[in-house]
């Protein structure tokens, strides 16, 4: 049987995911979407051949949900939808923060619902997608939930207790390397070199190491043990590095970050 599935409130993520499916193999006459603007879904229609429809005909019509919506937009999106999604329908939430028991509570009894927290690189097919279930998704709608993901990137399955802190890790954790690089790109450019030079000769640092962290199976610190000689340059590096607290601060970045994630679970948006 021909599963029907809709993305509402498509954005970057969402399209990303549309792509990443149709790539896939998943037909573009499944898969609905929906967006605030008539102008976003007539571009989505154009793009990918996916049809336009409702909040109200995507809940009725679709096999599964995926709404992607701002968490401060959500509970008016279930408001809407509540009257039309009949319990076997399965709800994915890719809203950070946001707990399956949210959904639970407004939608029809025993709704199963499946909570995802994925990252930008999804846009090229690189996410880290985390999933975990509510208290009547199955075995089946996680698996349901890691082939639709799966399209754009890696999956995980996790308890919904860990959410909080993947997201603090893989769903901002994009953000700290664009950091990482930024500042990395200025000490470049005092140490003498035009930006565009710092700039690939960093990115090409960090996409070795990431291949080489994926694919060695060694542990970091016995890759970074190798590139640290006696009295070399990288070691004189690193006790800057520790000098200035940048390990600790790492540590207090991600606490707050899921501290953060849990005051947006509890409503202290």
């Amino acid at each position: 049987m021909t599963q029907k599935v809709a993305v509402l409130g498509t954005g970057k993520i969402g399209e990303a995911l549309l792509s990443g499916m149709i790539r896939a193999g998943w037909a573009p006459a499944d898969l609905l979407v929906t967006a605030r603007r008539p102008e976003r879904a007539k571009e989505l229609h154009e793009r990918h051949g996916v049809t336009p429809v409702t909040n109200q005909e995507a809940a009725k019509s679709a096999d599964t949900l995926i709404l992607t919506v701002k968490p401060q937009d959500m509970g008016t999106l279930l408001d809407e939808l509540a009257p039309h999604v009949p319990a076997d329908r399965l709800v994915i939430s890719g809203a950070a923060g946001i707990p399956t028991s949210f959904f639970e509570e407004r939608l029809a009894q025993n709704t199963p619902v499946v909570r995802v927290m994925t990252n930008t690189p999804a846009l090229v097919d690189e996410a880290m997608s985390v999933i975990s279930a509510g208290s009547h998704a199955t075995a089946e709608h996680l698996t349901h939930a890691e082939e639709i993901f799966g399209a754009v990137g890696k999956t995980l399955r996790v308890p919904e207790s860990q959410q909080d802190a993947c997201t603090a890790l893989s769903g901002s954790g994009p953000a700290y390397f664009f950091y990482l690089v930024e500042a990395m790109t200025d000490a470049g450019i005092l140490l003498g070199l035009p930006r565009d030079k710092a700039h690939d000769l960093i990115v090409q640092s960090a996409i070795g190491a990431a291949v080489m962290l994926r694919d060695s199976g060694e542990h970091p610190v016995k890759l970074r043990e190798n590139v640290t000689s006696p009295a070399g340059t990288t070691i004189n590096a690193i006790r800057e590095l520790e000098n200035h607290g940048v390990r600790a601060a790492l540590i207090a970045a991600l606490e707050a970050a899921r501290d953060r994630s849990r005051a947006l679970a509890s409503g202290n948006g």
